[in-house]
């Protein structure tokens, strides 16, 4: 059995996730990263890649038993796989929105629900929950990502609450734009209304120079990192732009916000 902090890092393939499992390797720990498959997965040094599909409760399932079978325990969960999708509400289909649902929400129920029961027998455990600056701002054009990003702060803040009197906490990481591949290859909803097509092409220009701009995953990785092993705090935002955000959101009028927030995105 591990002796050193064991860690299992969803959504590894690329991006948030895999510079998030690679740094928790350097820092020493037992590192699981899942994928949805091993064939298509490039090895990551110091880490054990697993084949896992967190919209399907028998993968899920069969993965943490795995991970508990090598090494007796999970000490730390990092719920990052997720699903980007941008459209007005109005074009996206309800098969699509539970699509998304489906891997941003109840992607990480099941993985909790995995976990839990192993971390309230050991007496301890962190939950990592990768939200969304998404997770306090409205998101025109990115409705449902933004509510499964809202969902997932209400869960955790809830989840926290009830495990706590286990040793378990739980703590969310609300990235801003990150220059990843979930970030840039954002699929369309498959029904245009040509009436927002105007708006609809302002916003995704102005998400897509902004991604283009933006710095890639380590500095949220390393959010991560903290969030899982420094003090526990149920909120950790990357320094930068989502920090600023989160202080506005806070503490500004709901008119300013709003008004700034428009002409950011081009809307008028």
């Amino acid at each position: 059995m591990s002796k050193s902090i064991v860690v299992v890092v969803t959504g590894v393939s690329s991006g948030i996730g895999r510079a998030a499992a690679e740094q928790f390797a350097k820092r020493g720990c037992t590192v699981f990263g899942t994928v949805r498959s091993l064939l298509d997965a490039a090895p990551l040094a110091g880490v054990e890649l697993l084949q896992m599909d967190v919209r399907d409760s028998a993968s899920v399932q069969a993965g943490i038993a795995l991970v508990i079978a090598q090494t007796g325990r999970v000490d730390v969960l990092v719920n990052n796989a997720g699903m980007n999708m941008f459209g007005a509400i109005e074009e996206t289909s309800a098969s699509e929105a539970a699509a998304l649902l489906d891997t941003n929400v109840l992607g990480i129920l099941r993985t909790v629900q995995a976990v839990l029961p192993h971390m309230r027998q050991q007496g301890h455990g962190r939950i990592v929950n990768v939200s969304s600056v998404l997770g306090f701002l409205p998101a025109p054009y990115m409705g449902l990502y933004s509510a499964s990003k809202h969902a997932v702060e209400g869960l955790s803040e809830t989840l926290d609450h009830e495990v706590r009197q286990f040793g378990i906490r739980v703590t969310l990481v609300a990235p801003h734009y990150t220059r990843t591949n979930l970030e840039v290859n954002s699929p369309r909803v498959k029904m245009v209304i040509n009436g927002y097509d105007h708006e609809c092409n302002a916003v995704a220009n102005t998400v897509a120079a902004s991604i283009e701009s933006a710095p890639g995953p380590a500095l949220v990785a390393s959010t991560i990192v903290e969030a899982a092993l420094g003090a526990w705090r149920m909120r950790r935002m990357p320094s930068g732009e989502a920090a600023l955000l989160s202080k506005l959101r806070r503490f500004m009028p709901a008119g300013p916000v709003d008004s700034s927030l428009r002409k950011k995105l081009g809307l008028e």
